[in-house]
């Protein structure tokens, strides 16, 4: 059960466009990173999954400055760190809906983690339908505990990159990014009631999706929704 956040009671069927979110924590610094990034530009075909590179800043120190790296992404994974009770932070690392995390390179263990997420996810009743009319995010149809809200967080991400790496641990190497966020920001707070957001356009090639995700005092929690709003292109 998720945190007993949402009221439990007969499995609902999955909403349709639904999506399971993977957040790949990686650097272009880290020499065990780009078997993830491959893995990542895998998942992010898959209809199911929406997969998206943050990248972490603790790497730049070693001789090369991940161009995507933020400081805001390493900030997450640290709040991450305390929510799921790790004793560190690593890349690659990937956080399956919130609340599971696993190697990012390792494939059959996160598959496992995405079927494991996608059927918790669709045990929970009365969670948010997000949909889209005109530059308006419509959030319906939830219900959360007394006391309990959601963060409504906006991503907007490029489809691909390729970096030729000059210095560092993968000095000399051409790394592809794929899903790369480039923008990670709070729409709105969601507190089980109807809601409307407004929502900006899209650069041409840009994509955006939107993920309403529980917030713990420690942290992030489970996704509960999440809604792709235009695929990068």
């Amino acid at each position: 059960m998720l945190m007993g956040l949402m009221l439990m009671g007969l499995t609902a069927p999955a909403t349709a466009g639904e999506r399971i979110v993977v957040e790949l924590f990686t650097s272009q610094g880290c020499n065990s990173c780009p078997p993830a990034d491959a893995f990542l530009a895998e998942l992010a075909r898959r209809p199911d999954v929406l997969a998206l590179s943050l990248h972490v800043d603790y790497w730049d120190y070693i001789g090369w400055k991940d161009p995507f790296a933020q400081a805001a992404f390493t900030a997450r994974q640290r709040d991450y760190q305390r929510v799921l009770a790790q004793r560190y932070i690593y890349t690659p690392q990937m956080v399956v809906d919130g609340h599971l995390q696993g190697v990012g390179s390792e494939r059959a263990t996160i598959d496992g983690l995405i079927a494991k997420a996608a059927h918790q996810r669709n045990t929970l009743v009365n969670r948010p339908i997000l949909s889209v009319d005109g530059d308006t995010l419509r959030i319906e149809g939830g219900q959360l505990a007394p006391g309990t809200s959601a963060a409504v967080w906006l991503a907007v991400y490029e489809p691909a990159h390729q970096t030729a790496v000059r210095r560092g641990e993968n000095a000399g190497k051409k790394l592809a990014n794929h899903n790369v966020v480039r923008d990670w920001r709070v729409l709105g707070r969601y507190d089980g009631r109807p809601m409307r957001l407004p929502i900006e356009a899209a650069a041409s090639t840009a994509g955006r999706a939107v993920v309403v995700q529980m917030q713990t005092p420690s942290g992030p929690g489970p996704v509960l929704a999440s809604l792709v709003l235009d695929p990068a292109r």
